[in-house]
């Protein structure tokens, strides 16, 4: 008994030195780049930095606010409806406080929200949290869709700057990448993955008269369920216009945002789609966007003449409201779970 205790300790004490890890790793990484951005810029941007902060008008923060509430309750309703196949049906405001304790995971430990805000509907919602997984990967599956329509969307509609922005940073360096007598370390890398889940495979077919192979088919069997329900969603219209709406949403939050400074007021729609883009790549890169999303906002409002240093402060105010959204709202539903309604099953 002592022996099993003390081997749970010391599982325990290695998952959480893990995530000390990660969060050192990702912070880090953040830091890494605030500083990058930061230490080759001249007095006269520094200058421009604190003229922006001071300058700014945000008042105009309300109402971007107010749309970012809006688009985080549209995440939690579009979540829900993956759930309906499987037959469940929480309640909107449980799976909202899961979806913003989700984010505001995220913003503590890299890459914890989407655990956590399965863990925390698992619980209150009485739902398997294997099948919610599986609805969580097919919902950000969709959204990576959606960036990637974005992205091209802009590059698309503005190739005179962006185009030629991609061409010279992506497009040409994967070309020369995988020219004929290119170094072929990506190939290497793409083999070593394949060789690796074969090998993989081999030792679950080894292991498979085994109680951990019979949770491990578990587990994959909710994964693959919550899958499926995309395809068998009851309102799959519903699902998109809200996949639709969301989107618009960051939109408007970007567009809107653009009148808190004067020098990004008169920066028009392809520049918001442009933006909305390239930081939301940021948003991914580091815990929480932090350094990365600044840094791919000032970036890609240079091309369009606004100075580094304004572009700089513009990504820091944007970036500072959605954080401080998702700190309140977070805590807001944390103090609130064990009042919210479990919700119930769905008709068949």
């Amino acid at each position: 008994m002592v022996r099993v205790t003390r081997f749970k300790d010391e599982e325990g004490m290695k998952q959480y030195a893990g995530k000390i890890l990660k969060f050192i790793l990702f912070f880090g990484l953040g830091i890494l780049l605030i500083w990058l951005a930061t230490y080759q810029l001249t007095p006269s941007q520094r200058e421009n930095i604190r003229t922006a902060f001071y300058e700014a008008h945000y008042w105009v923060l309300v109402p971007v606010l107010l749309i970012g509430v809006a688009s985080h309750l549209l995440r939690a309703w579009r979540w829900r409806l993956l759930m309906y196949p499987m037959g469940y049906r929480p309640s909107l405001w449980n799976v909202f406080a899961a979806v913003m304790i989700g984010y505001l995971a995220n913003l503590a430990i890299p890459r914890m929200g989407e655990v956590t805000r399965c863990g925390v509907l698992a619980r209150n919602g009485k739902i398997p949290v294997d099948r919610l997984i599986g609805t969580m990967i097919a919902e950000r599956a969709v959204d990576l869709l959606s960036l990637a329509v974005i992205l091209l969307a802009a590059v698309g509609s503005q190739r005179a700057v962006l185009g030629a922005f991609f061409n010279h940073n992506i497009v040409r360096p994967l070309v020369y990448h995988f020219r004929p007598g290119a170094d072929y370390r990506g190939m290497l890398l793409i083999v070593a993955v394949v060789v690796l889940l074969c090998l993989g495979y081999l030792l679950l077919r080894l292991f498979r008269a085994t109680r951990w192979y019979g949770k491990l088919r578990s587990i994959l069997r909710g994964i693959r369920e919550g899958l499926v329900s995309l395809g068998r969603l009851q309102h799959k219209s519903w699902f998109f216009l809200s996949t639709i709406l969301i989107w618009i949403a960051y939109f408007l939050m970007m567009y809107i945002g653009f009148l808190a400074l004067d020098d990004t007021a008169g920066l028009g729609l392809p520049v918001a789609l442009a933006v909305l883009g390239f930081g939301s790549i940021g948003m991914v890169l580091t815990q929480g966007g932090i350094g990365a999303y600044q840094l791919l906002v000032a970036k890609t409002l240079t091309l369009y003449g606004i100075a580094e240093g304004v572009g700089y402060a513009f990504g820091w105010i944007s970036w500072l409201a959605q954080t401080l959204l998702i700190v309140v709202l977070g805590l807001g539903c944390l103090s609130i779970l064990p009042f919210l309604k479990p919700g119930r099953r769905a008709k068949a």
